[in-house]
């Protein structure tokens, strides 16, 4: 199924009724060929979301809340549309649930059978709110350089790695990531963060790279892979991981972290404009 099937930017009813069909799949394949993703990965990773708006009854028809956080595999071979996943959580809200387990199970059976891969689901309740902490990237930052910008649709060729000199290990991260939605053209905004090994990327074309998403349409997944596959193509590091974390839309932030090497799985941690 293609994005332009799908309920973005048209006008919607809402339901309040718990109704599993609303969710909508898109198939991965067609934005990673577009982007020259083999069909071996060449990474593998995570995407995490984030739900700050779920609420529903319980047996008495008292109103219950919580976050919920969702980590879909990277070789799954569907993502969930954004909006169709904003419309089936909100049709939770006048449905009875005898526990928040039967919350849980019913969204994972639901977002798995979507998506085609199992999809992990932790619901915090509001006892356990005072955990959800907040931080910034780790790192070394992109956006202290003062350079000019001029380019502002993805360009490759603004990546550079001097392979004359020894390899290094560094983190790198910038907050001036944005991108739009392919469907409704609005504006999605987001922090990367880049580890790697190997010749050393130079950090002025890194950074003007970054920012040359500022008028790319392309989901969020599609973005972090798509800079995987530039980094790896024009720097050529030994090991490669990248983390983005968006900005909420709908009460929903998606988080894709792809990496090239053995790491855990980063910490769903919140980010000051999160």
């Amino acid at each position: 199924m293609t994005p332009k099937q799908s309920t973005l930017g048209k006008p919607t009813h809402y339901s309040e009724q718990y109704d599993a069909s609303l969710l909508f799949p898109i198939h991965r394949k067609s934005g990673r060929d577009s982007i020259g993703v083999p069909v071996r990965l060449p990474f593998f990773g995570t995407d995490i979301w984030n739900a700050y708006e779920p609420s529903w009854l319980n047996a008495r028809g008292k109103p219950q809340l919580a976050v919920a956080t969702f980590f879909v595999p990277a070789d799954s071979p569907n993502i969930v549309e954004s909006k169709s996943f904003k419309l089936y959580l909100g049709s939770f809200a006048q449905t009875r649930f005898d526990s928040i387990d039967d919350v849980r199970a019913a969204i994972k059976r639901d977002v798995s059978a979507i998506c085609g891969a199992t999809v992990s689901v932790q619901l915090t309740a509001p006892a356990d709110f005072d955990r959800l902490s907040m931080e910034e990237f780790d790192g070394l930052s992109l956006d202290r350089l003062d350079l000019d910008c001029d380019i502002y649709a993805p360009d490759p060729s603004l990546l550079k790695a001097n392979h004359e000199e020894g390899p290094t290990d560094e983190t790198l991260f910038s907050n001036l990531l944005k991108s739009n939605c392919p469907v409704t053209g609005q504006p999605d905004w987001g922090s990367v963060q880049i580890r790697y090994y190997g010749a050393q990327i130079d950090h002025a074309g890194l950074l003007r790279y970054i920012v040359s998403y500022r008028e790319h349409a392309e989901f969020h997944e599609q973005c972090v892979e798509r800079m995987f596959m530039d980094i790896m193509r024009e720097c050529k590091p030994e090991r490669l991981a990248i983390y983005a974390r968006y900005t909420r839309r709908g009460g929903l932030d998606i988080n894709p972290f792809r990496t090239s090497f053995n790491l855990p799985m980063p910490d769903n941690v919140r980010l000051a404009r999160q």
